[in-house]
């Protein structure tokens, strides 16, 4: 049958799209071929004739995400990338998974333009396309007016058999079926292979099935170079507005290639020069030439700058139309979308005095957030079904919920309306999705999530967290139970390691703040911090409100350590350091030393992170390094506090697992009591060591 023109120019884009990706990989004699060759068909289907975006804007607000969750495949994206217009040059593909190249491995946010989220780890991407649905459900329902819809796009991700198999995409798959994300698509790519053969081994479920059961719209392609079956399942899914698609492409791993087409051989290393050569000649490709862009192909895919031009420009009228009618919602609209601050923002935030009672870190956190929430309609998030336990929630803004088709609406705990407007995103006991959908509403724009969950939980949701942290964006973590001080749940609940777990990761910042006022200022820096994700770790007891005319001011927290009392002036004789519900008895044992004429100094630690960030010389002040006789105090494993104690410090604080009794009687068990921080400190003095 003889193809007309627009089907020999489409065929050639596509083999472009599987070359430039094959010749890359070759040339870096390292990559994923298969995803690409199988997959270049529906990516290109989907970006030259349904993809809402401007490669010369890639930031456009109004744009459709794209999340390449098998982020294996990332050679597939950069040929996308390159040959729609963004900044990516033919030289970076040619320096594919080079030093300093713009085409790592992986990809990776914010490093390469175009680039949405990093993916790789599989099933993340996945959770993090559901959280940016859901931030565009919410923005939508706020903002938009009948006749004016100023956020109006879609999500669409490309997903493995990987992805699929992997836990996380269940879970929020599960929730984004029962939220009815109409605007989430997956395009499937179904082609019966990973990494060490056949899925068969391992994956024989009938994922149309489970996908139908989780409420989502369930579509068929049974030829993966099939582009107007792929064109009409787009179509379908984009009508269908009350449920998730999923559509399932068959395609054929490594396609082109000889010998290793259909085979697990083609999944994550080169191919080989005999095989790309056998592949190109049966494609019909330029045998002879790598890197090969046929003009009319570049002219043709090109063509994007200039729709996409032309759209933002359009929605750039219609927002002026709408900021015209509007102003207040246009402003607040561009303002979160900047990632900008309303004007007194933290004016309201509560005070505590030094008559005010014993009051749990947890309980400080609900207040601070109900204050936030008055003025700062982006604060969005949710917990793992704890939101009554954990107090992070912003009460009476509403429950996340789809209206339509559901007359029957169930109140929820947070009370106020029931839609998507509504701020409290209920997760279910599904930490992982939790922390991956968080991950996909920050990168979405216009939304400063938080999540909350019991401290010892955190493991669950540590994958995401990690990827929030490389990625450098802001999201706050919300953990509370945060110790022994848990009590009588025992040590399945008592997180004891996580702490320094967290500590390790590069570029999170853990707050463990240790009373009312430091808990307020740990906010504030949260919301003021952009570079990275803040984990907040409250505790579930009470603790006593430091009298902050006797002590240092809480403010010090936005330094990460402070002095927070010192027996005399001048150098102490012994330095004591503790955080959270420990810092109080730091300054006990403290006073008890002070009182047997010890010269002491008390410091409160409760951001590792920010306190290393500081200037040389104002980490000297709080911690001279004259003084070596030091001890830290923390309900928590002691690996790692020799960084601040040295060889000649001690550590009270946990050597194992906690126990089930009160809390009061765990921390005389395990002794982490004033009594034996005194004992320490004796021990040390005694030894004579440093100052």
């Amino acid at each position: 049958m003889m193809r007309n023109n627009a089907e020999q120019l489409t065929e050639l884009s596509i083999n472009t799209v599987r070359f430039l990706a094959v010749d890359a990989i070759e040339k870096a004699n390292s990559g994923h071929p298969g995803l690409p060759m199988g997959g270049a068909t529906m990516a290109y289907v989907l970006w030259m004739r349904h993809l809402k975006h401007n490669p010369a804007n890639p930031k456009w607000v109004d744009r459709d995400r794209f999340v390449l969750s098998a982020g294996h495949g990332s050679m597939l994206l950069y040929a996308m990338l390159h040959l729609t217009g963004y900044d990516i040059s033919l030289e970076d593909i040619k320096e594919f998974r080079k030093w300093g190249s713009k085409t790592p491995g992986h990809p990776e946010y914010p490093h390469t333009p175009g680039v949405e989220v990093t993916t790789g780890p599989l099933g993340q991407g996945i959770g993090n396309a559901v959280g940016m649905a859901i931030a565009e459900a919410y923005l939508s329902a706020r903002y938009n007016q009948p006749d004016k819809k100023i956020v109006d796009h879609y999500t669409y991700t490309i997903a493995g058999d990987g992805d699929l198999m992997e836990g996380v995409s269940a879970e929020a798959c599960s929730l984004a079926g029962h939220l009815g994300l109409g605007k989430l698509i997956v395009l499937y790519d179904d082609n019966n292979i990973s990494l060490a053969g056949s899925i068969n081994l391992s994956f024989s479920e009938d994922v149309g099935k489970r996908f139908e059961s989780y409420g989502w719209h369930i579509l068929e392609v049974r030829d993966g170079n099939d582009t107007d079956a792929i064109d009409r399942a787009l179509g379908e899914a984009k009508a269908e507005k009350n449920r998730p698609s999923i559509i399932s492409v068959r395609t054929q791993i490594g396609y082109g290639a000889p010998t290793k087409a259909g085979r697990y051989q083609s999944h994550g290393a080169p191919l080989g020069e005999e095989e790309v050569k056998r592949a190109k000649e049966n494609l019909g490709w330029a045998v002879d030439r790598d890197f090969f862009i046929p003009g009319e192909v570049l002219k043709h895919m090109r063509g994007a700058l200039d729709s996409g031009r032309k759209r933002e420009s359009q929605w750039n009228s219609s927002f002026e139309d709408y900021s015209v009618v509007c102003p207040a919602l246009a402003a607040e609209f561009e303002r979160i979308m900047k990632g900008e601050l309303p004007e007194g923002w933290d004016s309201e935030l509560p005070h505590y005095e030094k008559d005010t009672k014993d009051v749990s870190t947890r309980k400080v956190s609900e207040s601070v957030m109900q204050s936030l929430a008055l003025v700062m309609p982006e604060l969005i998030g949710g917990t793992a079904d704890l939101n009554p336990s954990t107090l992070a929630w912003v009460k009476g803004y509403g429950d996340f919920q789809i209206a339509e088709g559901k007359p029957e609406k169930v109140q929820g705990s947070a009370g106020g309306e029931w839609s998507y407007k509504g701020r409290n995103i209920h997760y279910g006991v599904r930490e992982h999705a939790m922390g991956a959908i968080t991950t996909g509403l920050a990168l979405h724009g216009g939304i400063i999530p938080f999540t909350g969950t019991f401290f010892t939980f955190s493991d669950y949701m540590r994958p995401p967290m990690r990827l929030a942290a490389l990625m450098g964006i802001r999201a706050i973590y919300v953990f509370s139970h945060d110790s022994i001080g848990v009590g009588e749940d025992g040590p399945t609940h008592q997180p004891v390691e996580h702490l320094m777990s967290l500590r390790t990761i590069p570029d999170m910042t853990v707050i463990r703040p240790a009373d009312a006022t430091e808990v307020v200022e740990a906010w504030r820096f949260a919301v003021l911090h952009k570079e990275g994700p803040t984990a907040l770790v409250l505790t579930r007891q009470n603790v006593p409100v430091l009298d902050r005319s006797r002590f240092s001011p809480a403010s010090g927290l936005q330094r990460g350590g402070y002095v927070l009392w010192e027996s005399k002036e001048g150098t102490p004789d012994i330095i004591l350091i503790g955080t959270g519900s420990e810092l109080h008895v730091a300054l006990e044992a403290g006073e008890m030393l002070a009182a047997e004429g010890v010269s002491v100094r008390v410091v409160s630690l409760p951001s590792w992170e920010i306190f290393d960030r500081q200037p040389e010389n104002y980490r000297e002040s709080v911690l001279p390094s004259t003084v070596r006789k030091r001890v830290a105090v923390e309900a928590g494993i002691k690996l790692g506090w020799e960084h601040y104690v040295g060889i000649d410090g001690a550590v009270v604080g946990m050597d194992g697992f906690g126990a089930s009794a009160p809390a009061t009687v765990l921390y005389e068990k395990f002794g982490i009591t004033a009594e034996r921080v005194v004992e320490a400190a004796g021990s040390i003095m005694e030894k004579g060591v440093g100052k």
